[in-house]
């Protein structure tokens, strides 16, 4: 082994740091009894070429500084502890551990190495046992990154909430079957940067990318002995090093520098980046998971262990454990990752997985929790876009409306509303009244707006929206678990043609209730995400938990055929149609009053009579059809620069019944109106330039159909 003279150095900030002269290496631990740092010249040695004991601690935190050392450095740490499971304490120096605050990671587990703290195989109680084998050949290294990068004049596009349309993607299988993003970059940062898939973002109309994990992950031994993978990532290694599979270049740790250049590229476009981040939990597992980084660093602080049995985790989330939120350096490492990722990084935005574990200080899920604090008061997180999965596994964890200000949330109660709607259920259309104008059921009492319901039909853990309009079961074979696996209740959709056995017949009503879905979904109040693809009419064959699918069953096809290319055209249409129109996208609740003197409501809920629906009428089980009236010149608002907004009236007829109802054109007081059809579903390609309907017509309201129309002129 080389010797290396190491100097004190720093306890911050933590991780690897290069000065310009040598690095700096700070790690937290509150409980070891020592700090080994370990360096590497190649990925997968079966030692390393030195080892140092890091000379320093300051409020627990191990450091110190080797000069003549750059970028590039391969390293990771061994730590010394007691070695007692029902105390909470697995510390053992023979595993080789990944810095929680590497930038970058080479390398990935290889299960066939001793990454287990306990000896595997010895029956009973075997993490009770110590394991003195090595597992440095099969762990992966934390590279230390040169932090320079030509920002030039980056900016955040900065979009209002109620302007926002998000596009939720998975970085690789966005591009692995694109045609025009060349074979090399396929299925990387620098594929999502290519100029053909920004130019379809930018035709589509969307304005954030929500892209799924890409904080480096674990692929889990039981699916690769299956011969899948994680595809999703939803299983954490690191927390601030970008996943290295979805980089192009193979050089140790270019994954940061070709994130960056994605992340510019989408800027310059006025496209922001939101990362779905999984902060409730990591890859190791339970007591009988792996020892990789927190487990071994100090496995008392990092998780929630069972009071009185610490052998055991606390698990909110079905994965095997729940991070340690309560302990104060828990919450720096969130706080400091979250922040890298925005000053670093220059990402816009976080949607939170099963965020209310995050929340929870006890037992309870605690909406004043101190994460929720911290958050609040932080001058730069507190600015970026926080989206909340708000439900957890745990008891009590479903909090759909009650996160607090600052937050967006995961409409749960909007999605089951709108398929329940169009699947043709009783009893549905009052809650999507309230679903398709914001859910002020569920915001509007703490002050909060519209666009924090956050409005999907479907994302990326279930069906696609085509295969929610096809198949009445689950199709999940492939995943190798006899179809047990994914969501069982509620999959039949009854979206086929009743009693109609011709083929071409319920294929036109599956792309009517695809339509329908969209529709529903971008002319909401609220903010829509489309799941990528779904404006494609993508397919997963009718699996609806492909997590562990890294082929064609999860890639987008590119490949269109008319059909498909005609749903596009009308999701861009839609789209087009909502940011055109202020009323569709406001930023404060519709009151149900009139405004200002005048006879007309801002909003007016109506019926297939063009009478303004009652109460009884929103209690009847067989109301499948209503409408509403949007007054768009009485929108009591000011824009971003301050002037009043001013916009068309619209209204929207829904009918999710399956038969024609002739609907009523109304008046609003006793002047007679004029309509114009903006877009029917039933008829997405008709020439509507010539389709007026005076007040008093009849407007052919189409089975399973949703239709937009503007006021043209009042008499």
């Amino acid at each position: 082994m080389r010797a290396l003279k190491i100097w004190p150095g720093r306890p911050y900030p933590l991780g690897a740091t290069w000065d310009g002269q040598g690095i700096n290496f700070a790690l937290f631990s509150e409980n070891a009894t020592s700090v080994e740092l370990c360096l590497f010249d190649a990925p997968r040695a079966e030692a390393e070429v030195a080892r140092i004991r890091l000379p320093e601690t300051t409020a627990h935190v191990w450091h110190g500084y080797l000069p003549d050392l750059g970028p590039g450095q391969l390293y990771g740490y061994r730590v010394g502890g007691p070695f007692e499971p029902k105390a909470g304490h697995r510390f053992n120096p023979n595993k080789l551990l990944i810095d929680p605050y590497a930038r970058a990671l080479l390398g990935e587990v290889d299960w066939k190495a001793r990454v287990f703290g306990y000896p595997l195989g010895d029956g009973g109680d075997p993490d009770l046992q110590f394991d003195e084998l090595d597992s440095a050949w099969g762990v992966p290294l934390g590279v230390v990154i040169d932090r320079a990068f030509d920002w030039g004049d980056d900016r955040a596009p900065n979009t209002p909430w109620h302007r926002t349309v998000i596009y939720e993607a998975h970085v690789k299988g966005l591009t692995m079957r694109h045609p025009d993003v060349p074979d090399d970059v396929r299925g990387t940062y620098a594929g999502v940067a290519n100029p053909s898939v920004i130019e379809h973002f930018k035709q589509l109309g969307i304005t954030a990318v929500e892209l799924l994990p890409v904080h480096s992950f674990l692929q889990d031994g039981f699916l690769l002995d299956k011969g899948l993978s994680n595809y999703w990532g939803y299983n954490t290694l690191n927390f601030f090093a970008p996943e290295s599979r979805y980089a192009a270049a193979s050089e140790p740790g270019c994954q940061v520098r070709e994130f960056k250049e994605m992340v510019k590229s989408l800027h310059v476009a006025g496209i922001e980046v939101i990362l779905d981040v999984v902060y409730n939990h990591t890859a190791e597992g339970n007591h009988l998971g792996p020892t990789l980084s927190f487990k071994g660093i100090d496995n008392a602080a990092h998780y929630r262990l069972v009071a009185g049995t610490e052998r055991y985790y606390m698990d909110y989330t079905g994965t095997g454990n729940s991070l340690n939120v309560r302990h104060p350096q828990v919450l720096k490492l969130i706080m400091d990752s979250l922040r890298y990722w925005v000053t670093e990084m220059h990402v816009d935005g976080f949607r939170f997985d099963l965020a209310s574990t995050l929340a929870r200080e006890l037992h309870e899920v605690d909406r004043l929790s101190a994460f929720f604090d911290i958050i609040h008061q932080d001058p730069i997180l507190s600015r970026v876009k926080l989206i909340a999965e708000p439900w957890d596994v745990g008891e009590g964890g479903y909090q759909v409306g009650n996160f607090p200000e600052l937050w967006t949330e995961w409409n749960g109660k909007y999605r089951d509303a709108l398929r329940s709607f169009w699947k043709g259920d009783e009893r549905r259309a009052g809650e999507v009244a309230s679903r398709l104008m914001g859910s002020s059921d569920l915001y509007s009492s703490d002050g909060r707006h519209p666009y924090a319901s956050i409005n999907f039909v479907v994302a990326h853990d279930g069906f696609t929206l085509r295969d929610l309009v096809s198949y009445n079961d689950k199709h999940n074979d492939a995943n190798g678990e006899g179809n047990r696996d994914g969501e069982s209740h509620n999959l039949s959709w009854n979206c086929g043609a009743e009693g109609d056995t011709d083929d071409a017949a319920i294929d036109a009503l599956r792309a009517q209730q695809q339509r329908n879905f969209l529709a529903a979904l971008i002319f909401s109040q609220g903010v829509p995400m489309i799941c990528g693809g779904d404006e494609l009419g993508r397919t997963q064959g009718g699996n609806n938990n492909a997590y562990c699918q890294d082929n064609e069953i999860s890639w987008t096809d590119w490949n269109l055929d008319d059909d498909r290319r005609a749903l596009l055209h009308f999701t861009r249409e839609l789209v087009a149609l909502r940011m055109a129109h202020p009323v569709l996208h406001r930023r404060k609740f519709f009151q149900g009053r009139r405004i200002r003197g005048s006879d007309v409501k801002d909003l007016t809920w109506l019926d297939p009579n063009g009478a303004e629906m009652s109460d009884e009428q929103w209690g009847t089980p067989s109301t499948r059809a209503f409408g509403v009236r949007m007054a768009g010149d009485l929108i009591n608002e000011l824009d971003d620069r301050g002037d009043r907004v001013q916009g068309d009236s619209l209204m929207l007829l829904l009918n999710a019944w399956q038969e024609h109802v002739p609907f009523v054109i109304p008046s609003a007081g006793d002047e007679p109106e004029r309509w114009e059809t903006l877009l029917d579903t039933a008829h997405p390609e008709q020439d509507r330039a010539a389709r007026g309907y005076d007040s008093g017509a009849e407007y052919p309201l189409e089975g399973r159909s949703l239709v937009l129309l503007r006021l043209v002129e009042t008499s």
